[in-house]
């Protein structure tokens, strides 16, 4: 991990752009790490839409977990996103969404598993090489929770990665049904946030998903609004999900 640049904010909080190997991201830290008290860790994951057309809202939750909570954050760039090369089977694929999608026609799983699949297979990997790089910085301490992103990305995280304690995840977009069993692996504590009213989301397959995970303790947020109109207050509730079992 090599970082690239860094800027310390009023609120005692250190930013720091980092990259390892080809995948660039970004570190938050609260004033109160150190080697001598380590701090539990928050991954951060992202729509594929690119770090820095959705930096804004993902460093203010950053902040805010860091500042409030004394928790750090991370994020990384998904694969064939952002600045990264693409990927000429995820942009097939995302052609093959957007013609379905003008044309009003399903969306079933022969155009969702050509989209997610390959996204989850190349991102679970780099997130778990950017978690043992994290994991070895001296201020960071564990436990590590999952939140946010593409929600069969954290499903597999968490499903395969046991230093995952907690995840927050966001029913928010397509889920493949291969997806369906592998959420039944998932045991750790969730909390699946979802818009009723999701333009892009079928939302009954939210809801079968939510019965699927396997973790004894399970909570669906759901809040009335497109996809774009989660009440600010989630934020509040994600932290303090994320003190019961990170703390």
């Amino acid at each position: 991990m090599h970082f690239t640049s860094e800027q310390r904010f009023d609120d005692g909080v250190l930013e720091r752009e980092f990259t390892l190997g080809e995948i660039p991201g970004i570190l938050w830290t609260p004033g109160s790490a150190s080697a001598s008290a380590p701090v539990p860790l928050i991954l951060i994951g992202l729509p594929p839409l690119g770090l820095h057309k959705v930096y804004s809202r993902v460093a203010g939750r950053a902040r805010f977990y860091a500042a409030e909570y004394g928790f750090a954050a991370a994020t990384i760039e998904l694969p064939g996103s952002g600045e990264r090369p693409r990927l000429a089977a995820l942009e097939q694929a995302r052609a093959d969404l957007r013609r379905a999608m003008q044309a009003g026609e399903p969306i079933g799983d022969e155009i969702v598993a050509p989209l997610v699949l390959p996204l989850v297979d190349l991102a679970v990997p780099e997130w778990r090489a950017t978690l043992d790089a994290l994991l070895e910085l001296p201020e960071i301490g564990g436990p590590v929770a999952y939140e946010g992103g593409v929600i069969s990305i954290g499903i597999r995280l968490a499903a395969v990665d046991p230093r995952i304690a907690a995840a927050a995840l966001f029913a928010g977009t397509f889920v493949p049904a291969a997806m369906f069993e592998e959420a039944r692996r998932v045991t750790v504590p969730l909390q699946v946030l979802l818009q009723w009213d999701d333009e892009a989301n079928d939302r009954q397959a939210a809801l079968d998903l939510f019965d699927a995970f396997g973790s004894k303790e399970k909570t669906l947020h759901a809040n009335l609004g497109g996809h774009t109109g989660v009440p600010q207050y989630e934020v509040d509730a994600g932290a303090r999900f994320f003190t019961r079992h990170l703390k």
